[in-house]
């Protein structure tokens, strides 16, 4: 499912147009980037629970040239971990 087609889901079960569902989805996905942004973990109890994860820096290999060693810088990654209830839907 791709952006458009849950926008299109939204709409239809919210009752709405599909513009009211496209705001609806950018406010929800705003949100969530701000949160995670400020520190703040996001946790929709059923769901799932969005963070922020360290990824220390490391050696790694020039793909182009697997003989050279590069340094890769330590990033920030936001994670997503799926709850109790999700899991169950999907199983």
């Amino acid at each position: 499912m791709n952006k458009q087609e849950l926008i299109e889901a939204l709409a239809v079960k919210l009752g709405t147009g599909k513009a009211d569902a496209e705001r609806a989805l950018q406010a929800f996905v705003d949100v969530i980037t701000d949160a995670l942004r400020t520190g703040n973990e996001v946790n929709i109890s059923g769901f799932g629970a969005f963070s922020v994860s360290d990824r220390a820096a490391r050696m790694g290999v020039n793909p182009q040239n697997p003989a050279q060693k590069i340094q890769i810088a330590a990033v920030k990654v936001p994670k997503f971990r799926a709850g109790k209830g999700l899991k169950d839907a999907v199983r």
